[in-house]
C-alpha cells in the first residue's frame, strides 16, 4: 500500500509570502486562513513506518510538526521515521529544509549528480554529517529502490526522468558545479519528474513539480496514471509581470502554466488520468481563491488544490 501526504502545496515564498501584498496573501492573513499553504512537498511510505520527502522545502520543521507521521516515537529519546529525501532539483524551495535535518539521524539523500554537486560546493551543507547522512547519486531513466537506515529495501521504486526545465536561478551567469561531468553541460538532471511505485501492489504516481513543458513524450509517459501531481506555479504565463509581483515570465523561471492553450489543464486533458493534483502554486496564482473563474475553470476539468495534510492511500 502506497501513502502520500502533501506536506504543503505553495510555491517559493509560500501563501501568504512575507512580504507580499497581493489580495491572496492579504486574504489568507485575515478572513481566509484556509489560503495558508507551505512550500511544496510530500512524503511517502510503503509501510506506514519509514517515510520518504520528495524534495526538502524551507517550511520543512513546521511541516514535520503538523504531520503526525512524520513525528518521533513517543518512546523514544531521539527517532524520526524519514528514512531519506530525494530531490528534484536544486532550488532553493527544494533543498534549503535538508538544513533543518541536521541534528543527527541517519537518512540519505537521493538526487542527480548535478544537484548533488551543488550541495557539494555549497560547504553550509556540511552541517549533515556524511557520517549519518549519505548522499546516493541517481540516474536519468534508472529506477532505483531506496532503502531504509538499516540497509533493508523500503518496497518503493522509484524511476526518475527528464523533463524540460531550468536549473537554479542562483546558478544563472555563474558555472554550475558539476562542470562537464555527468550528464554535461546541457542541464540535463537539473530538473526530474518521477515515477514512484509500491513494489508489492504495484499502485504508482507521478510527481512533477517542475515543468516548463508537457511534451508529446511527458504526455505519451504519464498517460492512464492513476494519480499526478503537477507544476502549478502560475495560471498565466505573464501572471507576475501583470500583477505588478516580478519581471519574469512562467517559462522564464521554467515553469508552465495552468491556463492557456499550451498550459497545463489543455495539454493534459485528455490522457485519461485519475486523480489530477496541482502542486507548488505560487502566491500570485488565482486559483487559490475558492469562487474565482479560474478556480472553476480548474476543478471543472479534474484538477484538486490540495491542502496541507491531505492523504493519498493507493
Amino acid at each position: 500500500m502506497l501513502r502520500v501526504v502533501v506536506l504543503g502545496a505553495a510555491a517559493g515564498g509560500g501563501v501568504p509570502q512575507w512580504n507580499c501584498g497581493c489580495a491572496i496573501c492579504k486574504a489568507s492573513r485575515s478572513d481566509q486562513p484556509q489560503l495558508q499553504s507551505t512550500q511544496a512537498s510530500i512524503a511517502i511510505s510503503a509501510d506506514g513506518d519509514h517515510w520518504f520527502l520528495v524534495n526538502a522545502s524551507p517550511d520543512l520543521r513546521q511541516q514535520i510538526t503538523a504531520t503526525r507521521q512524520l513525528h518521533p516515537r513517543a518512546e523514544s529519546l531521539r527517532h524520526s521515521p524519514i528514512a531519506g529525501v530525494i530531490l528534484t532539483n536544486s532550488e532553493v524551495d527544494a533543498v534549503t529544509g535538508l538544513l533543518s535535518l541536521r541534528e543527527g539521524w541517519p537518512f540519505t539523500i537521493y538526487a542527480h549528480p548535478r544537484v548533488l554537486a551543488i550541495l557539494k560546493d555549497n560547504s553550509i551543507f556540511n552541517v549533515l554529517n556524511p557520517k549519518n547522512v549519505r548522499r546516493q547519486p541517481i540516474a536519468i531513466d534508472a529506477t532505483f529502490e531506496p532503502t531504509l537506515p538499516d540497509g533493508s529495501p523500503s518496497g518503493i521504486e522509484v524511476l526518475p526522468f527528464a523533463v524540460a526545465g531550468k536549473g537554479a536561478w542562483y546558478l544563472e551567469g555563474h558555472a554550475h558545479p558539476a562542470g562537464d561531468h555527468g550528464a554535461g553541460d546541457d542541464g540535463t538532471g537539473d530538473t526530474l519528474g518521477l515515477r514512484i511505485a509500491d513494489k508489492a501492489s504495484g499502485k504508482y504516481f507521478y510527481f512533477l513539480a517542475a515543468c516548463a513543458q508537457a511534451t508529446p513524450e511527458l504526455k505519451s509517459r504519464i498517460k492512464g496514471a492513476p494519480l499526478v501531481f503537477f507544476d502549478g506555479t502560475v495560471w498565466r504565463d505573464d501572471e507576475l509581470i501583470a500583477a505588478g509581483l516580478g519581471t519574469k515570465t512562467g517559462q522564464g523561471m521554467g515553469h508552465i502554466s495552468m491556463s492557456g492553450e499550451q498550459g497545463a489543464i489543455a495539454a493534459l486533458a485528455d490522457l485519461e488520468l485519475g486523480q489530477k493534483i496541482f502542486l507548488h502554486i505560487n502566491n500570485s496564482n488565482p486559483v487559490w481563491l475558492r469562487g474565482s473563474k479560474e478556480r472553476a475553470i480548474a476543478e471543472g476539468a479534474g484538477w484538486q488544490i490540495p491542502a496541507d495534510g491531505t492523504e493519498i492511500v493507493l
